[in-house]
């Protein structure tokens, strides 16, 4: 097997390849330390790469070999993490470039399980300032571009962690979704993106990010390595204020297993904001039009998430006055942001009324197994082509565009974006599965089956 081949290997498969001693931890660390410093300054998907540490880790790892008998799952396989997610001793700069200094002194839960399971740091990925927007392009950094297509966003705010899959860069990424951020990126750039239920993943040390509606996931290349993940990253940690028990079967034992006849709604406009453009309905067309093939009962039903947009909004843009970040440093969306954040009262008000929407939206599923959406409502921006608006422009445009996702980050639902093919222009075409909660065996089962009946796993970006 060649580099560039070995480079698109699904992660499974590379711990496989280790475990047969046929690769070694430090020749996969050797290949993508390689591509990444060739290809990361056209792609802006990593803003650290700690490669001095990759390669001592790879090297332990690579002499272990020879003596251990039991081994962790991804033993020796590179893997990225968002620049979201503190990691000891690596910066982590939330998008801002003045926090480059800020080193951390602690390691994430999600990045010690990560670590536990024999997986290889390869440094932070890019993401929008404070994660708060759906495309990843914070001043002071390279904007992170679509390996698909240059001109394009990656989405975010997982922007950078979904180029480095999608370019070879990294096996397999981790990242996180407060209103999209994973399965945004993931269908702007074809891989599977998993926004887990809530409670599902923990946000130890910390608490929760607001209100439970944002939470860890896998971005992947295949729908068992989204899957091999996602059993990584789950579990409780003492404190949790969300949690949920572990899943029977397993995640990745969900995929050998055949979902069985489900009762599948879908849907291709969100009222109030309006109907999705040709591509993002192709991709629900396309993807029903399969799983009635495969048996599934499918049938189009009305979305009207307008007594939700209000409230999440409100929700939302606290994150940036929950990050401390001095107002005169962040970008000017931000600023204004913060400059709209109202006060305790009308947040708390707020979060009443979106979990009495969420509960209006659980209901929904009462008969129905799975919805099937757009994951945005139009096809990814060109890089730049909001960066003239005003904040108010630019914050309304965010809102329609993502408005397929933020519905599963208010009810803590699971939710699946999958790749269904590219358009004229070279781009990706994504669908979204909206799962109920706590089901996320039932999504990747079904997300797995529409994988084998139509796989992507042969596409990658013609790049250098």
């Amino acid at each position: 097997m060649n580099k560039v081949d070995l480079a698109f290997t699904s992660a499974l498969e590379q711990a496989q390849l280790i475990r047969r001693r046929e690769v070694s931890p430090l020749e996969l660390v050797e290949i993508y330390l390689e591509r990444i410093s060739r290809l990361n300054p056209q792609l802006g998907s990593y803003f650290t790469v700690t490669a001095e540490q990759a390669i001592a880790d790879a090297k332990a790892k690579t002499e272990m070999l020879a003596s251990a008998s039991e081994l962790p799952p991804f033993f020796g396989v590179p893997i990225s993490i968002k620049d979201l997610n503190p990691v000891a001793g690596v910066p982590c700069t939330y998008g801002n470039p003045a926090l480059l200094s800020n080193i951390s002194d602690y390691d994430d839960g999600v990045v010690t399980r990560i670590k536990q399971a024999g997986f290889i740091l390869l440094g932070k990925t890019a993401t929008s300032e404070l994660g708060s927007t759906p495309y990843t392009e914070p001043t002071g950094f390279p904007p992170a571009r679509n390996p698909w297509n240059l001109e394009y966003t990656t989405g975010g705010s997982s922007g950078g962690a979904a180029a480095a899959v999608a370019a070879g860069l990294c096996a397999i990424a981790q990242g996180s979704d407060g209103g999209g951020s994973i399965r945004g990126p993931a269908a702007c750039c074809s891989l599977v993106g998993i926004k887990p239920s809530r409670g599902r993943v923990t946000h130890a040390p910390v608490g929760d990010r607001l209100n439970g509606i944002a939470i860890n996931g896998p971005l992947a290349r295949t729908v068992a390595d989204a899957a091999a993940l996602l059993d990584i990253m789950s579990g409780y940690v003492t404190g949790d204020p969300y949690w949920l028990s572990d899943p029977e079967p397993s995640f990745l034992a969900a995929t050998q297993q055949k979902p069985g006849t489900l009762r599948i709604a879908y849907a291709t406009s969100i009222a109030p904001l309006g109907e999705a453009d040709a591509n993002c309905q192709q991709g629900v067309l396309q993807t029903v039009q399969l799983l009635q093939e495969l048996g599934h009962t499918v049938e189009q039903k009305s979305l009207d998430l307008s007594g939700l947009v209000e409230p999440f909004q409100v929700v939302w843009q606290t994150s940036v006055a929950s990050s401390g970040i001095p107002a005169e440093i962040l970008q000017p969306l931000n600023r204004w942001l913060l400059a709209r954040t109202g006060s305790a009262g009308e947040y708390l008000q707020a979060v009443y009324q979106m979990q009495m929407v969420a509960r209006q939206i659980v209901a929904f599923f009462d008969t129905v197994d799975v919805l099937v959406l757009p994951v945005y409502l139009h096809s990814p921006i060109r890089v730049g082509e909001w960066a003239n608006l005003s904040p108010e422009e630019t914050f309304q445009n965010i809102i329609r565009w993502v408005a397929p996702c933020p519905a599963a980050n208010a009810t803590g639902q699971p939710a699946i974006a999958l790749p269904v093919g590219f358009d004229e222009l070279g781009l990706p075409i994504s669908v979204q599965l909206v799962g109920r909660p706590a089901a996320e065996t039932t999504l990747i089962s079904l997300a797995a089956q529409l994988e084998a009946a139509k796989p992507w796993i042969h596409h990658r970006p013609a790049l250098g």
